[in-house]
């Protein structure tokens, strides 16, 4: 039983790393804004084209950029479940169970 729990801690370790080393790209309003998030959903790049800047008012770029950035962190929600599920398979626990 305690080489198990320590195998689960070691994997559960390693899956913290791959999450925190995560970068997630999005964008809206077609690729004219892109936000990248990291593991922990923190913003880490936004890029707005120019021509939105000049073009679209403030409510749209608003608009845009906070699409982008909720699309990212969802992402990162996904990724995350994903990790989760594959790590509680690895554990042979049985599909569905949550950490």
């Amino acid at each position: 039983m305690s080489k198990m729990l320590q195998k689960a801690q070691k994997m559960q370790a390693k899956m913290q790393e791959e999450i925190a080393a995560l970068r997630i790209e999005a964008s809206a309003g077609g690729g004219a804004v892109r936000a990248t998030v990291d593991g922990q959903k923190n913003l880490l790049a936004l890029e707005i084209e120019s021509d939105v800047l000049a073009d679209a008012g403030a409510e749209m770029v608003a608009d845009l950029v906070l699409a982008a950035v909720r699309d990212a962190q969802g992402r990162v929600d996904d990724e995350v479940q994903k990790k989760m599920a594959d790590l509680a398979g690895a554990m042979g626990l049985p599909p569905g169970i949550g950490f």
